[in-house]
């Protein structure tokens, strides 16, 4: 049975400091569309890290999140050396699929916001369910 609030709120939230690097801008100093996605996992990994679990573990017990839909709206610039606060929010997880939303700020300012499905499989990238120790964690 798929773990999702009833009034649609996050099950859990956590929050990542990440600053602007410079080989992450184009020229003008603006941080490139690239990016946003590799912050996104960030924000997953250091959630997982949080509920005190991490990827190492889980892909040693033949586990894999993959990303298998992606979205990323753009509201402003991101620029070099930026401090930003990036919300990762988990929205649903079921038997194997998990949901996340993210919410990018500058101060008080939304950068971006997003939201990635990601899907579980083994070794062979074949669907499996979800290991209990991570919807319970």
């Amino acid at each position: 049975m798929p773990r999702v609030n009833s009034d649609r709120s996050p099950l859990s939230t956590h929050a990542t400091e990440l600053r602007v690097r410079y080989p992450e801008c184009d020229p003008m100093g603006v941080a490139h569309h690239a990016v946003y996605p590799t912050w996104f996992e960030i924000g997953r990994t250091e959630m997982l890290r949080a509920r005190g679990g991490n990827y190492r573990d889980l892909e040693r017990s033949g586990a894999f999140l993959v990303v298998v839909r992606l979205e990323v709206q753009y509201r402003r610039p991101a620029r070099y050396d930026d401090m930003l606060r990036l919300e990762t929010h988990l929205l649903a997880a079921g038997p194997i699929k998990i949901l996340h939303s993210y919410q990018l700020f500058r101060g008080v300012e939304l950068v971006a916001e997003g939201q990635t499905t990601l899907a579980c499989v083994d070794g062979e990238g074949e669907v499996r369910q979800i290991p209990d120790s991570l919807l319970l964690g």
